[in-house]
C-alpha cells in the first residue's frame, strides 16, 4: 500500500534539547556532536545502552495470547505529541476502554527516528515517547521490526546522517546486515520487555527480485528467521509473526500474473501468493501470520462495489488459513477506500467511511481474522478524513471521531475469543445489511446512501443512509 506519515520527529527532541542551555555548555554539545565514533559517524544524541529498560513498565505475567484483538498503527503524528489536555483526553478515551487496545509502533519511521544511528549506538528517544503513551492509555503494544538504519543498507553512518526519503527508508538491509538488524530487533525487545508481539518487517518493502519481477521471498524469510531466533533468545515467550504481504488484486480485464483466487472483487496476484506459499514452507516458526491489502484492485477499482469488494478480505482470510492451519490471522493494514495521488482517502462521508470500514471488519473476521489494525492517517490540522481523533495541537483537540467509536466497539464486542452466531435478517430491504452477530451484540450496517427498513434478530430497524447501528442481544 502507499504510505503517508512516516517522517521521524527525531529532530525536535534534540533541538529541545538544546534550548535553554549556556553558552559554554552549548560549546561543549557541540564539540559531543562532531565526535566521530569508530565506525565513521556522529553519535551525538545516542547511548551504547540501548538495552535497558525503558520507564517501568508493567510486564504481563505468562505467556501472551497470540490473538492482540483490534486496534491502530501510530503514524507521524499521534497523541503523543501535543496540547496537554488534549493529549490527556486521547489516553483517558482509551484506557477507559473494557478491553485493551492494541497499537502498533514501527521502530523507524512513522513517528520514530534512526534507532542505531551508528552500529551499537542507539536513540530511541521518540519511541520512548510512543511506548510512554500506549502504556498510559493501557493499550497492548505492539512493534513492527521496519525500518534498517542507513548503515545496514548501504548509507552513511551517523546520527545526522540520516536520509529520510521514502526510498531510502524503504529500503531493506542488505544481507550481509541481516544478523546486525536481528540483533537490533532483540535490543528492542529487552528495552520493551512490556512487548509480547513482533511483527518482522513491513510490505516487502525492498525485498524486490528485478531480474525475475517478484518478491524476494528467500532474503525476506532469511532475515525473518534470523529475528525469529534472536527474540525467542531474548524471551522464548515474545511471538513473531510474518510476512506482511500485500495481497493485491486484479480487475477482470487483467490476465498476467492473476490466480485462480478470485470473485466479484477481482483475482489475486499470484506474485504474492508465491512469496506468501515460500515463506510458510521455509520459515523456522511463527506464532501468528500477518497480511495486508486492499478491497479494491491495483486499478483502484472497487468491484462490484464497495460494499461487496470487501469481499476479497475474506477471499485472502481462507485462502491464507488453509495453509497455515491453526496460527492466529492478523491483518496489519487494511484499505477498502482507495486513496489520490498524495495517498489521501476524503472522498466519502464520514458516515459512508465507517459504513465500509465496518463492512471491511466483519469481511476479515468471515476469514477467520481475530486481530487487526487501522492505518490511522493523523494529521496536524482541523480536518483530518477517517482520523480517530481531533488534532491534538489544538488545546480543544483530542476528541474522539466516529472510526475510533467503530474501533474501540468493534473491538469491545468482537474480542479474541468470540463466538459467533447467525442472526434472521428480513424485510424488503433485507439484501442491503450487513450483520454480524455474537450471543450478546449485533452489528448492523445500511450499504446503502438512503433510508430502508429491516428486521434483524427479531428487531424492526428504520437505517438513515449508511447508518452503522449495534443492538444488545
Amino acid at each position: 500500500m502507499a504510505r503517508h506519515g512516516w517522517f521521524s520527529r527525531a529532530g525536535w527532541w534534540r533541538l529541545a534539547a538544546l534550548l535553554g542551555v549556556g553558552l559554554a555548555v552549548l560549546a561543549l554539545v557541540i564539540t559531543l556532536v562532531h565526535t566521530d565514533s569508530g565506525d565513521g559517524g556522529s553519535t551525538a544524541g545516542t547511548t551504547p545502552d540501548g538495552d535497558k529498560v525503558h520507564g517501568t513498565p508493567a510486564i504481563p505475567s505468562g505467556r501472551p495470547a497470540p490473538e492482540a484483538g483490534w486496534g491502530f498503527t501510530h503514524t507521524q503524528y499521534s497523541a503523543d505529541d501535543g496540547e496537554p489536555d488534549a493529549v490527556a483526553r486521547v489516553r483517558a478515551e482509551l484506557a477507559a476502554q473494557g478491553r485493551p487496545v492494541p497499537q502498533i509502533q514501527h521502530i523507524m519511521g512513522w513517528g520514530a527516528g534512526n534507532p542505531e544511528p551508528v552500529k551499537g549506538h542507539y536513540d530511541f528517544a521518540a519511541m520512548d515517547s510512543r511506548m510512554d503513551f500506549i502504556r498510559g492509555s493501557k493499550g497492548t503494544p505492539v512493534v513492527t521490526l521496519c525500518c534498517a538504519p542507513d548503515w545496514m543498507k548501504g548509507g552513511e553512518p551517523g546520527a545526522d546522517n540520516t536520509d529520510w526519503s521514502q526510498q531510502a527508508l524503504e529500503t531493506a538491509p542488505e544481507p550481509e546486515h541481516y544478523g546486525d538488524f536481528a540483533r537490533l530487533a532483540a535490543t528492542v525487545a529487552k528495552r520493551y520487555p512490556d512487548v509480547r508481539h513482533f511483527i518482522v518487517w513491513n510490505e516487502f518493502k525492498g525485498f524486490w527480485n528485478d531480474e525475475e519481477a517478484r518478491w524476494d521471498q528467500e532474503g525476506y524469510t532469511e532475515l525473518y528467521n534470523l529475528v525469529y531466533e534472536e527474540l525467542k533468545k531474548v524471551d522464548e515467550d515474545i511471538l513473531v509473526g510474518g510476512p506482511y504481504l500485500v495481497m493485491d488484486s486484479l480487475g477482470p480485464r487483467g490476465s498476467e500474473n492473476a490466480s485462480r483466487v478470485e470473485g466479484p472483487w477481482g483475482r489475486l496476484d499470484q506474485r504474492p501468493l508465491d512469496a506468501f506459499e515460500y515463506w510458510n514452507q521455509h520459515k523456522r516458526g511463527a506464532d501468528f501470520v500477518v497480511v495486508d491489502g486492499s478491497s479494491y484492485t491495483k486499478d483502484d477499482e472497487l468491484l462490484p462495489d464497495e460494499f461487496t469488494a470487501t469481499d476479497k478480505l475474506t477471499a485472502v482470510g481462507d485462502w491464507v488459513r488453509e495453509r497455515t492451519g491453526d496460527l492466529p490471522l492478523w491483518w496489519a493494514e487494511y484499505y477498502v477506500e482507495p486513496g489520490d495521488s498524495q495517498d489521501n482517502r476524503d472522498d466519502w462521508s464520514e458516515a459512508h467511511r465507517v459504513a465500509v470500514h465496518a463492512s471491511g471488519l466483519m469481511a476479515m473476521v468471515r476469514g477467520g481474522a481475530t486481530t487487526g489494525f487501522y492505518w490511522n492517517p493523523q494529521k496536524r490540522g482541523a480536518r483530518c478524513a477517517g482520523c480517530l481523533w481531533t488534532a491534538t495541537q489544538q488545546a480543544d483537540g483530542g476528541r474522539p471521531l466516529p472510526m475510533l467509536r467503530l474501533i474501540e466497539r468493534f473491538g469491545e464486542e468482537f474480542g479474541p475469543g468470540t463466538s459467533y452466531e447467525k442472526v434472521p435478517v428480513a424485510g424488503d430491504d433485507a439484501a442491503e445489511v450487513r450483520v454480524l452477530a455474537d450471543d450478546k451484540a449485533v452489528l448492523v450496517v445500511n450499504t446503502q446512501d438512503r433510508r430502508i427498513s429491516a428486521e434483524v434478530d427479531g428487531h424492526s430497524l428504520a437505517l438513515k443512509g449508511y447508518e452503522v447501528k449495534w443492538l444488545k442481544r
